[in-house]
């Protein structure tokens, strides 16, 4: 069994705990919160073993009625690989102490390409990460963004990625973020970062983005033109598309015409929090124009990248090839849209 710790239980950490707790072959060792509050009351709730993720804030958890388990270096010392889950900028701090235990480290995409080994996608560059000390799952968007291309690619060749990024401006429950009632170009000049971010994992790929940040909390959604190598029929890139375990191609007939209704859908279909783990492609928007392609895709920024952790984990490890983590991912999580 795989020993992980996971440092960090906010938006990512929480679901990445869960994802772990339900393969049937790693163990979670416990998770680390920075200060009590609701997620850490219900870590408690769920058995989880709870770690102080700053030593000098212990006593704000026994003053709030909270048990742990210990402090956060009793968690990296346990684990065999860590996941930090901090907010962006906190993993680089970390590294030192996931070093001076000799504990290989996740760190998510907010990072910096030069804090890790290798960044990860795993439908595109899974055996990079094998073996590596320090790797970084890349962001929601480059996910997304990562999954799709890796099929076309194969199938049908890319001259070029044109894409903009319509984001939301916060998640549900980041109440201090904005905009409130505006547009803004995020960057106003070309590129945004996600085309460079998605070169860490295909270094040769030509790719260009763009992007907006909108008053919307529940996905992004990209806008995608791709000039490929040859002309497929609309109907031959939809049918590549399906055959994805992480692309969901929504029919048309199931009359999901925008964000609001597809997280409707992931909470009638007994996700948890509603999270929607895959690429979500609307079928009646893949078009073709000569070599030209055109779709829109949906991405649930608080749990795309949830399954990608979880086979990072494996791939740093060594114990499972690609398709064979993938798959155990996919069924143990229950991705079965």
């Amino acid at each position: 069994m795989l020993q992980v710790g996971v440092n960090g239980y906010g938006t990512i950490g929480k679901r990445v705990a869960d994802a772990v707790a339900a393969q049937p072959d790693m163990e979670l060792l416990g998770v680390a919160k920075t200060r009590p509050n609701f997620e850490a009351e219900r870590a408690v709730k769920k058995g989880y073993r709870l770690f102080a993720a700053v030593p000098e804030r212990v006593e704000r958890f026994e003053e709030a009625g909270i048990d742990l388990a210990g402090e956060v270096e009793e968690l990296v010392e346990e684990s065999d690989v860590v996941v930090d889950a901090a907010p962006s900028g906190i993993g680089a701090g970390n590294r030192e102490l996931y070093e001076e235990y000799d504990t290989p480290a996740l760190y998510q995409g907010g990072e910096e390409e030069a804090l890790v080994d290798t960044s990860f996608n795993a439908r595109s560059n899974f055996s990079e990460a094998t073996g590596a000390d320090h790797v970084r799952v890349v962001s929601c968007n480059t996910t997304g963004l990562a999954r799709l291309v890796a099929p076309i690619e194969e199938g049908f060749g890319i001259e070029k990625v044109r894409a903009t990024l319509v984001r939301r401006g916060g998640d549900t429950a980041q109440s201090d973020r904005g905009p409130i009632n505006d547009v803004l170009p995020d960057p106003i000049g070309l590129p945004s970062h996600h085309g460079p971010d998605v070169k860490t994992i295909f270094p040769d790929l030509e790719i260009d983005t763009l992007g907006l940040k909108v008053p919307a909390t529940l996905t992004h959604t990209h806008s995608i033109n791709i000039t490929l190598e040859s002309e497929p029929e609309a109907e031959e890139v939809r049918e590549a598309l399906a055959d994805e375990s992480r692309l969901f191609v929504i029919p048309e007939w199931l009359g999901i015409d925008g964000s609001g209704s597809l997280k409707e859908f992931a909470l009638d279909a007994g996700r948890p929090r509603g999270d929607i783990w895959e690429n979500c492609v609307w079928g009646e928007s893949i078009a073709t124009r000569g070599k030209d392609l055109y779709l829109f895709q949906a991405i649930h920024q608080e749990s795309d990248v949830v399954p990608e952790n979880v086979d990072a984990l494996r791939a740093v490890a060594g114990t499972e090839d690609a398709t064979t983590s993938i798959e155990r991912t996919n069924e143990a999580m229950g991705m079965d849209f």
